[in-house]
Parts: C-alpha cells; sequence; structure tokens
C-alpha cells in the first residue's frame, strides 16, 4: 500500500473513532439505564467508553505519526 494512501486512511479511521466516542455521549430516551455522568446516554458505559475509544483513536494517530516519519 502507498504511504499517502496509509496515512489517509489511518486519519479516517482515527477520525471515525472520534466520532463513535462523540455519539457514544448523546442523550437517549427509551433507555431505563443511566451512566455515569447521571443521564440516558446512547451507550450506558460513558464516559469510560468514550475514554477508551478517545485513547484508542490517539494510538492510531500515534502510528500515523510514526509511519509519516518513516
Amino acid at each position: 500500500m502507498p504511504k499517502q494512501k496509509l496515512l489517509n486512511v489511518l486519519s479516517g479511521v482515527a477520525a471515525l473513532i472520534v466520532a463513535l466516542a462523540v455519539v457514544t455521549l448523546l442523550p437517549f430516551s427509551s433507555s431505563n439505564i443511566r451512566s455515569d455522568l447521571g443521564y440516558s446516554s446512547l451507550c450506558p458505559f460513558a464516559p469510560w467508553s468514550t475514554l477508551t475509544l478517545l485513547a484508542g483513536a490517539g494510538l492510531v494517530w500515534l502510528v500515523r505519526s510514526y509511519v509519516k516519519t518513516q
């Protein structure tokens, strides 16, 4: 795979993971389970799932940075 294409794919994956992290915090009224934030969110594991996804996006970004320097 060409280097530029790999960088674009890694950027897209990181952006997708960040978008999913934001989605986990969205309110969701039909759920009776409250998250640790005190409201019914789309993901009952928020904010821990959000932090995990953001850490994963950071890891992908570090891999992208490493590939870019090679």
